[in-house]
């Protein structure tokens, strides 16, 4: 029988109520925290705020918040009251925020005071302002506002518990429905991979309306009563010094943050003993090995989606790679498909990745009302699962199978590109230019050619703004670091590139300007 989130996160009060659960660090350096039991207390009268405000059951709730105490206590009170919430992205626009509201009409939004504007300009007609800070879960606040304590709903293990909406990098973003058994599923697994005890803490510093946050490091700390030291804003040059003060023993980040604590970290930087780094995205073998000695640890490569819940693939702890993103977790069962023919990719070739699982439970329940969509996602295949009540979930992504049993990600379906008859990874170009003098991060895109068909072309952020690589030296080091076919025909350097929060490298944006 499968558990619920709420059931989760009871019995980790039970088992752990005197541990500590969330340290934060606000904005101005202040340092606040609460035990396992008195976060409970905390969640009960949040709950039945909610509960005043209109939300029972099958309610949602539409959420606009960075990273804040509230943000996981309002989580939390949902499961609680057996409704759903919706994280969405704090940088949301009045027009972004009309489109959220008119898909899932929610009994209340809760926002911080900056954005009330913006979402009562999007249609917003029930507002929760929220400062936060700390003082949110103080007594009086509009969010612990009443004296009541709202007793736990008997949820079901596949009752709605979140809907995200997913980055849109290359589309509209779709809502990702996840479940209660889906939150628990995600934190037992999580807790597992990464060898979680309660005497261990995650630092989090990306944004709690993303899964990494949500999935990797608050589900598994309450799935094993281990603690969260959640930092209020992501700052490069201060991650080192951050977790270091907050006793931190394990972290998760992508390759672009990372890039940028190597970039940006000051003279004074400590060098630390972290237990465990998770990261996803391809990383250059030098900014791995820089990574792995700030840290004290070597950098473990992940793959997973939303919509995957857990991980597909990790690293083995005793043999992490830069390159690699590891087998297949235990439990998960893949097959790679050919994106030409729609048959098992040949060996060593790139395929679709394709998992195996239940939806609700090990996958996502489904895309919030897009049959299209989920007719696309779960794909009827002539290979047979591994059990009859298992679906296939097509990720969109390819990756290779490499001689030794792991696995290595090319990219997006649409991010290789033939350049003269030879396949060509874009991302795998990223990576390697992140590498070269000068430059801090790179995103390379396929340009049209009379001869070649596609040829490369890359935009450059230097690490040194007054000092930017010239096109000419870049291309020297292409030369002597990139196959021919790989190497960018063209070279344009910029401040920065469009960005999801998370930091993946919104290419449309780009290409747009290509057009314009």
């Amino acid at each position: 029988m499968a558990e619920t989130f709420a059931a989760l996160w009871n019995r980790a009060v039970r088992d752990h109520g005197a541990r500590e659960f969330l340290v934060f660090r606000d904005l101005d350096g202040t340092v606040s925290s609460w035990t396992y039991d008195r976060f409970d207390d905390v969640v009960g009268r949040v709950a039945a705020t909610l509960a005043e405000r209109g939300v029972d059951a099958d309610t949602p709730i539409h959420v606009m918040l960075r990273n804040c105490p509230a943000f996981i206590a309002i989580w939390l009170a949902t499961a609680r009251l057996g409704a759903w919430f919706v994280p969405v992205d704090p940088g949301s626009t009045p027009r972004d925020v009309a489109r959220q509201l008119r898909r899932i009409r929610p009994a209340v939004t809760i926002c911080a005071e900056e954005f009330e504007e913006t979402v009562t300009a999007g249609g917003a007609e029930q507002a929760i302002a929220l400062a936060e800070t700390a003082a949110d879960l103080r007594d009086g606040s509009p969010l612990v506002g009443s004296d009541m304590w709202q007793e736990p709903a008997s949820a079901a293990p596949d009752d709605r518990l979140a809907v995200m909406f997913t980055s849109g990098t290359t589309s509209e973003p779709k809502g990702v429905v996840l479940t209660q058994a889906n939150y628990a599923h995600v934190g037992r697994t999580m807790a597992d991979l990464a060898q979680l005890r309660p005497h261990h803490r995650w630092y989090v510093c990306l944004p709690l309306f993303h899964a990494n946050a949500q999935y990797y490091c608050f589900a598994s700390a309450i799935a094993t009563g281990a603690s969260v030291a959640l930092t209020a804003r992501f700052t490069a040059s201060r991650w080192p010094h951050e977790v270091d003060e907050l006793q931190a023993t394990h972290a998760s980040l992508f390759a672009a943050p990372i890039r940028m604590i190597l970039a940006r970290r000051r003279d004074d930087a400590p060098r630390l003993s972290l237990h465990h780094l998770w990261f996803a995205q391809n990383l250059a073998l030098g900014h791995w090995s820089e990574m792995a000695r700030l840290c004290g640890a070597a950098p473990r490569q992940i793959y997973g989606m939303t919509e995957t819940v857990a991980v597909v693939t990790a690293n083995d702890p005793d043999r992490p790679t830069h390159d690699r993103i590891g087998p297949e977790i235990g439990g998960r069962a893949i097959t790679l498909i050919d994106p030409n023919t729609g048959r098992p990719a040949a060996d060593g070739e790139p395929g679709i990745l394709t998992v195996a699982g239940v939806r609700g439970r090990d996958l996502f329940a489904g895309y919030l009302d897009n049959p299209a969509a989920d007719a696309r996602a779960f794909v009827d295949l002539d290979v047979p699962t591994p059990d009859a009540d298992l679906v296939w979930f097509s990720t969109g992504d390819l990756v290779r199978r490499c001689d030794d049993g792991q696995l290595a990600f090319v990219g997006r379906v649409d991010d290789v590109v033939k350049v003269s008859g030879e396949n060509v990874s874009l991302t795998e170009i990223e990576a390697a230019l992140a590498e070269a003098p000068g430059v801090l991060e790179a995103a390379v895109l396929a340009i049209d050619d009379p001869i070649r068909d596609h040829v490369p072309a890359a935009w450059i952020v230097p690490a040194d703004k007054d000092v930017p690589p010239s096109p000419e030296q870049l291309r020297q080091w292409a030369e002597q670091n990139l196959q021919p076919a790989a190497r960018p025909r063209r070279w344009t350097v910029i401040d920065e590139l469009p960005r999801t929060s998370v930091g993946k490298i919104r290419r449309f944006q780009l290409a747009a300007q290509e057009r314009a």
